[in-house]
């Protein structure tokens, strides 16, 4: 089983035993058939009860057959919409689309579900589904990071509804990794303006890693390229201080090795500074305001 099926198997089994499992071989094999035909969706005929599509969704899901369980819960929601299972075959039809990585159609359905069932117990599941579907589509450091920012926003939302659950938990390790995204972004903009000798904007760039992102493993990095883009303005007091507060805060980084070496060249420093103390480390939102 794929990690993204065992991250979601509790809920494949709780929902799918809400009845007992109703296989009509004849109609199974009718459904089989429509596999992988997308046309056959907008025409699928009513078939059999409602507890018995939405089994056979469930075993559709179960077998990774995702296009057959989406026509399942589908075609239960148009000819049953106020079924007993109409609730569940909504959040297992963003599931379905979610396991196919058709995100916007998992989040058109997610929200439907969660506007017409807003207290469902599984209402926690379905706004981490959500979330997750934007998480997924997070683009790379080359392309534009909105995405990103939906992705925290909807992340964001999980933990402020459902603070206490294992949702929760998961969520602020994605939105971590979503900020370090981000923070990476700045970074490679930086980068360019710096080889492009546009200082300030550079500056400006690297200094939002080191405020606003201060939790990632960028901001070595960042503060030794504020050493660099210092330096190479004539701001040798401002050089030294960024080179300080590298110094305290990530004394065994190769950035700061780096930082040293460009103060040592300029004359701003004499011998090894004394390896960071605890107390040194803890001050650095102090350092580091204490420059601007």
């Amino acid at each position: 089983m794929s990690p993204r099926r065992t991250r979601h198997s509790l809920l494949l089994r709780r929902l799918g035993g809400i009845a007992p499992r109703l296989l009509g071989l004849p109609v199974l094999a009718f459904l089989a058939a429509c596999n992988g035909n997308s046309a056959i969706m907008e025409h699928a005929p009513r078939v059999g009860s409602a507890e018995t599509l939405y089994n056979h969704g469930v075993d559709a899901l179960r077998t990774n057959r995702y296009v057959l369980a989406t026509i399942q819960f589908d075609v239960l929601q148009r000819n049953y919409p106020y079924s007993q299972y109409t609730a569940n075959a909504q959040l297992m039809e963003g599931y379905s689309d979610y396991l196919q990585s058709k995100y916007p159609e998992a989040v058109q359905q997610l929200d439907r579900f969660l506007e017409l069932h807003p207290t469902s117990s599984d209402a926690a599941y379905a706004f981490y589904l959500r979330a997750l579907c934007y998480y997924e589509q997070v683009a790379d450091v080359q392309r534009d990071q909105q995405g990103t920012i939906e992705s925290m926003d909807a992340l964001e939302e999980v933990i402020t509804r459902f603070p206490q659950t294992p949702y929760a938990r998961d969520a602020q390790l994605k939105i971590d990794l979503c900020r370090d995204h981000l923070a990476g972004k700045e970074m490679l903009v930086g980068r360019f303006y710096q080889e492009q000798r546009n200082y300030q904007a550079a500056v400006n760039r690297y200094q939002r890693v080191v405020q606003d992102f201060q939790t990632t493993n960028h901001v070595p990095e960042a503060l030794e390229r504020l050493v660099e883009v210092y330096l190479d303005l004539g701001l040798l007091e401002q050089a030294r201080k960024t080179g300080a507060v590298l110094a305290y805060n990530y004394p065994d980084s190769k950035w700061y090795h780096d930082a040293y070496d460009h103060l040592r060249d300029h004359h701003l420093i004499k011998g090894v500074p004394p390896r960071a103390s605890k107390q040194g480390r803890n001050a650095f939102s102090r350092a580091w305001h204490s420059i601007f």
